[in-house]
């Protein structure tokens, strides 16, 4: 018996760098009356992405050693593909070829691991030729000789599991990842995971079905792109699917609705499930050319405020429809600690672009900046992001009723600055109804956390929105004005006399 099994680990060492080959090699595809009967291999796009890993493999030539770059995969696709099953057959190919190799495969919930992710790994499992050499359960796979130090556990990705993600390093051998559903994946369990990803010959696979266009996941197509072997699996693609039904739902919702982008098609969302601002329209607004404005529009600069940390002050300019022509500027949250220096540095911007209307976030240091600031004679308007709306029938808060002022003027054909980031903070942004039918946009806080990023450029222009801002007056209106309310001593234009005061409440 001993001899069998030497004879076999010589045989499986063979496919160490193909994948492909052991899969052939190790299931009884096409035998009469078997579990894979009328299989003769892997889905056409399975074969595909086990060919990759396997060249990205023979690429990196690990010699047991020296660590080498990770293999990173991400996978985004419609429903009925086969994930399940090539996660398992990945997993058993890594297993079976690495000794000592670790491993955590993860989804959104313990029953989704239980009854499909591992489920489906015990199915394979009991099929392979190497299954004598392992022990499945219902959340780990492990080696029988040494279960310690060479394994695979299933982990849920609750944000209070990230602990469970960490210690994967393995110098002499093969940590790796594999995240089912990714798109839900929380940000704190992808960052855990990265640390894993530094010894040894180390592997990341990511599959889900690509429901927001934010996180992780999203980033692995877009900004990381370039270090991700990323592909998108259509539905119709795949053997095993319902054509039929898939067929239903194109007829039903259109090609490039976002039901059919997401569940068949495999590509990101127009705009995601619970995403405040969709993605196609913040694209069209940063490809336009110059936006369009009156001559009488006033000019209006959005101030987000910060105190040190890593947030920062952003100052975002509009007039009429176009957010793109005036200068963005940043004070980084380092420079930000000193209100005063934060004071001279407003003023430098505001002497040079001379703003109509400066419409500043009151929170951290803003209230007594702003202060300074009207001492000074400028038109400063104190703004809480979590005050109540004017309209507190549609909105909860000043934010949710900024942002959908944004959202329509975007709509409506604003232009922005076309920048990664501020793209990013745009179409991040969650958005609900209470029981009581007001719009809510998910909290500074809590999508800082999800994403790791704060949206102080994309809240500096919803400043912008704060209330209505009057269209200038003429230069003989602004001089009559001027004169009558004034006095000739003052040379000084404040468009907020056009208006009353409850207008700016």
């Amino acid at each position: 018996m001993a001899e069998v099994d030497l004879h076999l680990a010589e045989e499986i060492a063979n496919y160490y760098d193909d994948p492909l080959g052991f899969v052939m090699f190790a299931f009884p595809w096409s035998e009469p009356k078997g579990p894979l009967h009328g299989f003769d291999g892997p889905d056409e796009w399975q074969r595909r992405f086990l060919i990759d890993v396997g060249h990205e493999v023979t690429d990196r030539a690990f010699d047991g050693v020296h660590g080498v770059d990770p293999i990173l995969f991400a996978t985004s696709s419609g429903h009925g593909i086969g994930k399940s099953a090539l996660t398992a057959m990945l997993i058993l190919w890594i297993m079976s070829t690495r000794a000592h190799a670790k491993g955590v495969v993860t989804a959104n919930t313990g029953e989704q691991l239980k009854t499909k992710t591992m489920a489906e790994l015990a199915k394979w499992a009991g099929m392979c030729i190497t299954s004598k050499w392992f022990e499945v359960t219902t959340m780990s796979i492990a080696h029988r000789a040494w279960p310690k130090t060479w394994r695979c556990d299933a982990q849920t990705s609750r944000e209070e599991n990230s602990e469970g993600f960490a210690g994967l390093h393995n110098a002499t051998s093969t940590p790796f990842y594999i995240f089912d559903e990714a798109s839900a994946i929380p940000e704190s369990i992808w960052t855990v995971a990265k640390g894993g990803l530094t010894d040894g010959e180390p592997m990341h696979f990511a599959f889900g079905n690509p429901t927001r266009n934010s996180g992780s996941f999203y980033e692995c197509f877009k900004r990381e792109s370039h270090r991700w072997k990323h592909r998108s699996i259509d539905s119709r693609q795949a053997k095993m699917t319902n054509k039929r039904l898939i067929q239903q739902w194109v007829d039903d919702y259109g090609e490039d609705s976002d039901f059919v982008r997401v569940r068949v098609r495999g590509v990101f969302p127009k705009g995601g499930d619970m995403q405040f601002i969709p993605t196609d329209v913040v694209e069209t607004a940063m490809n336009k050319g110059s936006g369009q404005y009156l001559g009488d529009d006033a000019l209006i600069l959005g101030i987000d405020m910060a105190r040190g940390g890593d947030d920062n002050c952003m100052l975002q300019f509009r007039r009429g429809f176009d957010a793109k022509s005036e200068k963005v500027y940043k004070i980084k949250g380092e420079d930000s600690r000193d209100s005063m220096k934060v004071v001279s540095k407003l003023i430098l911007v505001m002497d040079r672009h001379k703003p109509d209307v400066i419409f500043m976030d009151q929170g951290s240091m803003g209230g007594p900046v702003a202060d300074r600031l009207r001492q000074l004679g400028y038109n400063v308007i104190d703004v809480g992001f979590g005050d109540n709306a004017a309209d507190v029938k549609s909105y909860k808060s000043r934010t949710a009723e900024m942002g959908s002022r944004c959202r329509q003027w975007l709509l409506d054909g604003g232009a922005l600055v076309n920048h990664t980031q501020l793209e990013i903070e745009l179409t991040s942004r969650d958005f609900s109804h209470n029981d009581k039918h007001q719009l809510v946009l998910e909290r500074k806080k809590d999508m800082k956390k999800r994403l790791g990023v704060s949206p102080d450029w994309a809240d500096a222009l919803y400043l912008t929105f704060a209330e209505p801002v009057p269209p200038r007056m003429s230069s003989r209106e602004a001089l009559d004005r001027h004169v009558s309310q004034r006095g000739a001593s003052s040379n000084q234009y404040n468009p907020l006399d056009a208006l009353d005061s409850d207008d700016y409440r």
